[in-house]
Order: C-alpha cells, then structure tokens, then sequence
C-alpha cells in the first residue's frame, strides 16, 4: 500500500503532514487500502469568493474555504481562521486533525475547519462583519446543528462567532445558538470555553510528569506563543507550582530563570503591545529561546515551529503540542531519538473542542453547567484520553502521536463499518 514520503523541502506543507501520519497509522493497523481511501478523503471541499464593499467605497473579493472532513461519527467540528495565507491545503489538514482529535477525546463530532484569506489587522470591525456575514451566506448549506458546527480560530472569536449565529438564524428565521461554539456568554457560550484548551494542556501535562515519575513543583516550563492558549496555560500552569521560565512571541522572548510573574507580563503587554522590555525578565532572541534548559516546552502558536532544523537542539523532557501541526513529521523520528515525551496536538489541545462539544449540548438542552461541573468533566474526558494514548502507544510499541492516530483511526473506521457505505 502506498505510504506519504515527505521530501525535505516539502517539510512544512501541513497536508503531507497529516497524510504521513495517516499512513503510519493506517499501517501499523493493518488498515485495507479501501478503508484508507474513505478515511483519508474529506466529504466535501467548498471555496467561495466573497464580495464586500470596504468602508471607503472599493469593491474587495475575499477567498474563503470551509472543509467537511468527516460525519461518520457525528457533525463537523472545526473553528474558522482569518490570516492572509490561508490555503485550501491547510484548511484541509486541519479539517482531517479535527476528526482524529474529536475520535481521540471520544466526543460525537467529526473533523471540519474553515478560512478566510485576509488580513484582520487592515480591515475595521464592519469590513470584518461584512466579510463574516458573506462568508457564513455562502456556506450555509453546510452549517447547522446536525451537520457543521464552526468555532473560533486564529484571529476570530466570539464576537465573530456572534456574527455567525446571527447570520445563520437569520436565514432559518428563528435563533440558532448550537450552530457555532466560542459564543459569547449571553449568547450561549459556555462557561470554562475561555480556558479550555489552555487548561487541557495543563491537564495532560501533570499526567506526563505522573508518568514520568516528577512533579510540577518548580517545573520549568518554555511556552511559545502568548494569545488565549499560551496565556491561559502559562496562567493556570503558575497556579498549579509550575515555573514559567520564558514567553516566545513573534517579536522576541522574555526569560527570567527564577520564573515569570504571568499575570504582570499580561498587563505589561496590555499597557505597552509587546511583550518585550518587561521589567522583570531577560529579552532574549525567539528562536534560540526554543534552545532552552526546560522540563516542558508548549508551543500554542502556530504550524511548523519544530522542524528538522530545529528540533536536534531542542532542551526538553515534556514536549506538549497547544497549538494544531507544531512539530513535522521530519522532527518526530529527531524527538524520538532524544527520548522527547510528547504529547502530541489531537490530544494536548483537544480540551477546547471538548468544551465546545458542552457548549453544543447545552445549547441543545436549553440547560447551563456551571463551571466547577465543566472543569470536572473537561478533566475526566482528558485524562482518560492520555491514559487510552499512552496504553495504546505500550501495547503496540509505537511513540505516542503514532498511538494517538492510531486510536482515532481505529474509532472512525469502526464507525464506518458499523454504519455501513450507502449505495
């Protein structure tokens, strides 16, 4: 059967990624090539071209994507980014990472994502509505309830997702809060929806060092990227005993070796737009502050940071993905050989789609939780997730990301056979 070989100079291309990591997977389960075909094919692939007129008047037309990677267990899931290089290629990748990730945590939703190619910081909050309201006209035979739930992504939140439901409700005339997750409170939104996914990696990152045999107690801990996820976790961590020891952005890295104050660094940010000249800690070059001593590092930023070119110099006992497609699948076999423990992206961050997964069902209920109850759930499902992974990654002497895949394989094509393939 036919595996993806990635060249080098292909190394980054998220699609090959996750076709490599399927195939790996697929393998080792023994998987038949008819199967493969099913599992790997997304069920539909929409582009549209988004007309908008700009505040002063021009005429703009957007491209946007929205991919439906799999319903056999359940609607898509998938959050909506806005960044001016999204690709069809990515959103595609991130579609299939959502139905493994929701197959891994074991919650009913298939894999979706979406995107629109723009760039938010040129654009003012009505040219973003407007953009969002077109975007979310032209896909909405794919929205709803029971076939395509969106959520927050790179550079949309809950305000966006508010535009959303708005739009979508509009059109079925009557208010629809469970077609999208990330909501504002008052609007649906669940309680914990803020932390969850930086809580998630928490979650699994005490399981780690549980398994290692450590404690968090003075861990030290590298956290790359400093928005919702990385700050969330760097907060939580803090209060958990963990030593925040630096914070990669893009445009720099603080470093205090004694551990940073969190809280102070998000008010530092707040007050100047930067992270950088932080009184209390060290500015010191983004890419070697990946180089550092550290128990755990967490990047929660964005694809490809950990590469062939980088991960041989990499410092960390605990590599926890936050963010989706970190690490390439060149870096994987370079992390193994270091004895790495990572916990890899379809796990450590699944706390957010879990949480969104309690958002879908109490919209659905009319019914709230509060958040002690969302927290005590999230926990469970997260740490019966790692221990499902690592058990897997034991019993067939594969590396934990190969067992994660292999896990969310398993769960979907199980599905598909029980369900049969209509003709």
């Amino acid at each position: 059967m036919a595996t993806t070989t990635i060249p080098l100079e292909q190394e980054t291309n998220p699609w090959l990624a996750a076709a490599a990591r399927f195939d790996e997977a697929a393998e080792k389960l023994n998987i038949d090539e008819g199967m493969r075909k099913v599992l790997r094919s997304p069920t539909k692939e929409l582009i549209v071209h988004i007309p908008v007129q700009l505040d002063d008047g021009r005429l703009e037309v957007f491209t946007g994507y929205r991919v439906l990677h799999s319903i056999a267990r359940g609607p898509g899931k998938g959050g909506i980014r806005y960044a001016p290089d999204v690709t069809l290629d990515e959103v595609r990748a991130l579609a299939s990472w959502m139905t493994w990730k929701c197959a891994v945590v074991n919650i009913p939703f298939g894999g979706a994502k979406g995107g629109v190619v723009c760039d938010p910081t040129l654009l003012s909050d009505g040219e973003l509505e407007r953009i969002t309201r077109r975007y979310t006209a032209e896909i909405m035979d794919l929205l709803g309830p029971e076939r395509d739930v969106p959520a927050p992504d790179v550079n949309t939140n809950e305000r966006v997702m508010a535009w959303i439901m708005d739009t979508y409700s509009m059109h079925q005339r009557h208010t629809v809060t469970a077609v999208v997750t990330g909501k504002p409170m008052d609007l649906g939104g669940s309680r914990g929806r803020t932390e969850a996914t930086g809580r998630g990696c928490l979650m699994v990152t005490l399981k780690a060092l549980q398994k290692l045999g450590a404690h968090c107690d003075g861990c030290r801990v590298v956290i790359q990227g400093f928005g919702n996820v990385g700050g969330m976790a760097a907060r939580l961590m803090q209060r958990q005993g963990f030593k925040i020891i630096c914070i990669i952005e893009a445009d720099g890295a603080v470093f205090n070796p004694r551990g940073l104050d969190v809280q102070a660094l998000m008010e530092h940010r707040q007050e100047t737009g930067s992270i950088l000249d932080f009184p209390e800690a060290e500015s010191i070059d983004r890419r070697e502050a990946l180089y550092l001593d550290c128990d755990v590092l967490l990047p929660a930023a964005v694809e490809n940071v950990i590469t062939s070119q980088n991960s041989g110099r990499l410092h960390c006992k605990i590599l926890c993905e936050g963010a989706n497609g970190p690490t390439t699948p060149i870096a994987d076999q370079i992390l193994a050989d270091k004895k790495v423990f990572v916990i890899p992206d379809i796990l450590a961050n699944a706390g957010g789609v879990t949480v969104s997964y309690f958002e879908w069902v109490q919209d659905r209920q009319g019914f709230f939780w509060n958040e002690d109850l969302v927290n005590t759930r999230l926990e469970e499902i997260m740490n019966a997730s790692f221990d499902a992974v690592v058990s897997y990654a034991e019993k067939h002497g594969v590396n934990n990301r190969t067992a994660a895949y292999m896990l969310a394989l398993d769960r979907v094509a199980f599905a598909i056979k029980l369900r049969g393939i209509y003709a």
